[in-house]
């Protein structure tokens, strides 16, 4: 009981301690930092509250997605329900999971490093090395440059500056989710293992660069156990860790959402290399044989092998990017909070071994890197509270007045949104863009050329061409005068005297009209017109894009209402002739269904992703809905019994200690 009451004092004592590091980013809403892309996770989880529990289908980004291709659902639902429960902004809501995530993950590290080396003061020194400290600025002079003359701690920093709020809960969670694995591969612990198991689907719940290091991670210490103890039942608990953490992330995770976002990883990032995989599995190889070598039946090396292979393949994956372009997969710049971790870790087991030869000169040694470790952070110490500037006036910002002249004026109205008014364009109202927060979640992939074709292309008749065939309405541009941050639009003025304006602010912001025959997402077609159409082969395929914009502005003059219904069902009301369809403007996706009266409609996919429904000659009154997808359905019984399997072995630990008692 000692022991324990030690941990949990341990572990209060440095959450509390963390939290008086970034006391200010408790009590913030909205912070002056416009910018980063926090914007696009308070966005999701706004849009999540009004829509509460579950929405199916997103329809205000990328012309449609499902819901739950956007982003992982963790801190989503984590922000919606704090700022449900203390009826705040999910802007402070967020503010609150993610520091709430960060504080805990320094208590994480202590809690890793304490169960894994056995200790105390070792895993001490990792907790508030892993507070104030950044080994990789050693390595890395743009990152350091970056961080400033304070120093601030990476994992901070790209929490604050650059909104990583899901990789930085993910990676605070990661600690837990190892300590729990190493005490459950170690011995038969049944619920250890399903601790094990539900915190690594938290940490993928959250974020996947978080689930990448997991990744990485998880199997070194499974070998660096097994290496140390040579018990092949090691292999047979990682496996059930592994499968009770599928099965919690199921319902979300499923074989579209993996196809979907490998896809779009264009999108985010530059594609691996061959060379990067073979080296990589070379140094794997190497790894194995050496360590299996040198620590058979030796487990008190167990922790020094995982420290050592986590700090290698790390700084492989890191370092080896910025030196010679070393790739995999993803951005390997991301993982530098990670390389941090496993820097500091490597670290002090150095100046352990040095502490440990018991010369004056190594103890010596020892203590000067500690005092040199110290002196580093008494920059950022002093300055801790003055990394979070808040704004207590958003209004006033251009963000928020464009995206309230929308709601206000033009609030069906699909836009083209940009630069950090597309971050924010959703932070605050239900306004459909043709863009979105979160590329990964993309399913209607003709909406990536019209984008750049529409921000960077010269030619105004062809951007025009492009909106209308996307079902834009209105173009929102900022000039070299506005106060936009990022400017994305490469010729602001193209449209001038060539569309209507709808607004203007007077320094640099325009909202133009876009010419439709109809601001209805849905049109009445001819059916083999739209047939002989191919989808285009890149952002200035004129000849793809204007016929089928010709198909819908200059088509069967039979006007078409449509109307949302929330988020996953539309009403359209149509009169269909012969050899005629009803196109809506809104991405494909099997799951939908079409319904007149009681009759089904079969829905197929158009040249540019969109739904056309072949509607038999008359009038229709259709429903048009997104129904339950049969892999999520499926996902759902498997998580089901998931935790069924869970508390079974709950009970099975209860049982096993009460025999013993």
């Amino acid at each position: 009981m000692t022991d324990k009451r030690e941990y949990w004092l341990d572990l209060i004592i440095l959450f509390l301690l963390a939290a008086a590091l970034v006391w200010p980013l408790f009590q913030t809403t909205y912070l002056n930092r416009w910018e980063s892309i926090e914007s696009t996770f308070i966005a999701d989880a706004r849009f999540l509250n009004a829509h509460w529990p579950h929405p199916r289908w997103q329809p205000l980004w990328y012309a449609g997605t499902r819901f739950d291709y956007v982003y992982p659902p963790a801190l989503r639902y984590g922000t919606a329900l704090l700022a449900r429960v203390f009826s705040v902004p999910e802007a402070r809501g967020y503010h609150l999971y993610t520091a709430f995530f960060y504080c805990l993950g320094i208590a994480g590290v202590y809690l890793f490093v304490r169960v894994f080396s056995g200790s105390r003061g070792l895993a001490w020194m990792a907790a508030l090395a892993a507070a104030l400290l950044s080994p990789s600025f050693l390595f890395l002079g743009d990152i350091r440059r970056d961080a400033g003359h304070w120093l601030v701690p990476q994992r901070l920093g790209v929490l604050v500056r650059y909104g990583e709020g899901p990789h930085i809960t993910a990676f605070s969670l990661i600690p837990f989710a190892l300590a729990a694995s190493c005490r459950a591969l170690e011995r038969h612990r049944p619920a250890m293992l399903a601790l094990a198991g539900a915190l690594c689907a938290l940490v993928v719940s959250n974020n996947f660069y978080g689930a990448t290091a997991l990744a990485i991670l998880f199997p070194i210490l499974v070998w660096s156990l097994w290496a140390a103890r040579r018990d092949p039942w090691v292999w047979g608990r990682a496996a059930a860790v592994v499968a009770l953490a599928c099965g919690m992330t199921a319902f979300w995770l499923v074989p579209s959402y993996i196809r979907i976002t490998l896809r779009n990883m264009r999108y985010v990032s530059q594609e691996g290399s061959v060379w990067s995989a073979a080296i990589l599995l070379a140094a794997v190889i190497a790894f194995g044989l050496f360590t299996r070598r040198i620590a058979r039946g030796k487990p008190e090396l167990a922790y020094r092998i995982f420290v050592a292979g986590a700090a290698a393949f790390l700084s492989l994956i890191v370092l080896g990017w910025f030196a010679w372009g070393f790739r995999v997969i993803g951005e390997p710049i991301r993982l530098v909070p990670e390389l941090d971790l496993a820097l500091i870790l490597a670290a002090l087991e150095g100046v352990r071994w040095l502490w440990a030869r018991r010369s004056r000169v190594a103890r010596l040694a020892a203590v000067a890197v500690l005092l040199a470790a110290a002196g580093i952070s008494r920059h950022y110490l002093r300055h801790a509270w003055e990394l979070y500037p808040p704004d207590p006036h958003p209004e006033q910002r251009l963000e928020y007045r464009i995206a309230d002249w929308m709601a206000r004026h033009q609030p069906e109205a699909r836009a083209v949104a940009t630069g950090s008014v597309r971050f924010w364009y959703n932070a605050w109202h239900d306004l459909p863009q043709l863009g979105g927060g979160s590329e990964q979640g993309l399913l209607n992939t003709a909406v990536m050329p019209a984008q750049a074709e529409i921000l960077m292309g010269p030619s105004a008749p062809l951007g025009i061409a492009w909106m209308q065939a996307m079902g834009v309405d209105v173009a929102i541009v900022h000039t070299e005068r506005s106060r936009e941050i990022y400017h994305d639009w490469k010729y602001p003025h193209k449209f001038e005297g060539v569309l209507p304006v709808l607004y203007d602010s007077g320094q640099g912001d325009i909202i133009y009209r876009v010419p439709r025959r109809s601001s209805s997402l849905a049109h009445v077609v001819e059916r083999k017109r739209i047939e002989a159409l191919r989808p285009p082969a890149g952002s200035t395929d004129e000849a793809a894009v204007r016929p089928y914009a010709d198909a819908i502005e200059n088509g069967p003059d039979q006007p078409v209402t449509a109307s949302w219904k929330g988020p996953e069902a539309m009403r359209i009301h149509a009169r269909v002739g012969e050899g005629q369809s009803v196109l809506v403007q809104v991405s494909y996706d099997p799951a939908w269904r079409a319904f007149s009266g009681d009759t089904a409609l079969p829905i197929q996919s158009d040249s540019m992703g969109f739904l056309r429904i072949d509607a038999p000659p008359g009038d229709h009154d259709i429903r048009l809905e997104f129904h339950m997808p049969l892999e999520n359905l499926a996902g759902w019984i498997i998580f089901a019994w998931t935790l069924v399997v869970a508390a079974g072995l709950i009970v099975l630990q209860l049982r096993i200690s009460a025999a013993a008692r």
